[in-house]
Formats: structure tokens, C-alpha cells, sequence
């Protein structure tokens, strides 16, 4: 059987380690049935109440980076960097509240909001009106896990809904959109590595 036609290439590669707190583009990432690795493992907990904090509650954390490390992740301040060693520390003197930085699921799952992987168009983000989605929706930054160059115009991305696309070694199953905001969201119907120049295709 013969390869479909190819619809675009995969421009950028995010990943997300902390949940709320800003991503980091990667070359290329592995996409397992829970979503990209290293993407949302971690999540900012506030030390007193045991409770997750996010950029609705506190939304100074959309002013930190955080990058894939090794015990954990990797936190970058405005005016500084956080070392992997200490991450608690410095992140609750910058809050000026006790927090720490906890696994987000010890059985391997992501804090994702809704599906494991989430992807948006260039022609999106070109052509959507600035002023017209709601405040936790950035049309310049949709905290998208992959981003698109598509030969279509537009959204054409939410043309794909009920339907297979594969990027790079992995197929995905687009199930439906955001509720505020751009792009689609999809579920990893075949594991693989996913980078940057991949080809997209239908796989259905």
C-alpha cells in the first residue's frame, strides 16, 4: 500500500516537564501511550495543603522555564536559574510560599488536561484573532506538544477530527478541540519518535 500524501512537516517539538510553568523546545521526543516523554511529569504542590498549583492560582508560574533534567526537572527564573539539586528551595522563595515540586503520577501518568498529546498549525496561530478566544488561550504560545507547517491555509489541522495522521514513527488518533483553545488534541494509537522536518500524513 502506498504512503499518502504528505500534508506538512512537524516545525517545533515542546515539552512541558512542569505543569503551568513554560516549556522548552526539543529536537526531537518519544511519544508513549500517556503522551511525549518528559512532558508534564512534575507539578508545583503547595507544601501546607498538599494541593496543585496551577497558573489559574498562581500565575507568576507562566513566568518559569522548565527543562527536561535528570532526577527531575530543570527550573529557570526570570533573574536566574534554579539548579536540578534544590528546585523546592528556590521556587518557594521566588513564590514567597512554602511549595515543592512533586511527581505528577507515580504510575507514569501525565497531567495532561484532556489528551495525551496536543498540536497546533502555524496557519492557526497566523490567522486567529488575537482578541477573540478567552484570556488562558495565547494564540502566539498555545502550550502545544507539536507544532505544524502545513500546506493547507488556516486551521486545516480540525479537518483531521475522528480521524489518523502519522508524524514521524507515531500514529495518532485526533479525537477532538480545545475547548479555549487552538489546535486539536489526539490520543497515541502507535508509539515513536517524534522530531523536528517529520512529514505528516493520514494514516486512515
Amino acid at each position: 500500500m502506498s504512503e499518502s500524501a504528505v500534508l506538512g512537516t512537524v516545525s517545533a517539538v515542546w515539552v512541558y516537564p512542569v505543569k503551568s510553568l513554560a516549556g522548552t523546545s526539543v529536537e526531537a521526543a518519544q511519544v508513549g501511550p500517556t503522551g511525549l516523554e518528559g512532558d508534564r511529569t512534575h507539578s508545583v504542590v503547595d507544601v501546607t495543603s498538599g494541593e496543585r498549583i496551577t497558573a489559574k492560582d498562581e500565575p507568576r508560574l507562566r513566568e518559569l522555564i522548565a527543562a527536561p533534567g535528570q532526577a527531575h526537572p530543570a527550573i529557570r527564573v526570570p533573574d536566574a536559574e534554579i539548579g536540578e539539586q534544590v528546585p523546592a528551595a528556590a521556587l518557594s522563595g521566588w513564590l514567597d510560599r512554602p511549595v515543592d515540586l512533586a511527581v505528577t503520577d507515580a504510575d507514569g501518568g501525565h497531567a495532561v488536561d484532556a489528551f495525551p498529546v496536543h498540536l497546533v498549525s502555524e496557519g492557526a496561530m497566523l490567522t486567529a484573532d488575537p482578541h477573540a478566544g478567552p484570556e488562558a488561550c495565547d494564540v502566539n504560545d498555545p502550550r502545544a506538544n507539536l507544532v505544524l507547517k502545513l500546506d493547507a491555509q488556516g486551521d486545516a489541522e480540525r479537518g483531521w477530527l475522528g480521524r489518523r495522521i502519522q508524524v514521524g514513527e507515531a500514529i495518532l488518533s485526533i479525537t477532538r478541540t480545545p475547548k479555549h483553545c487552538l489546535g486539536v488534541y489526539a490520543e497515541v494509537v502507535t508509539p515513536g519518535r517524534v522530531a523536528a522536518g517529520d512529514p505528516v500524513r493520514l494514516a486512515d
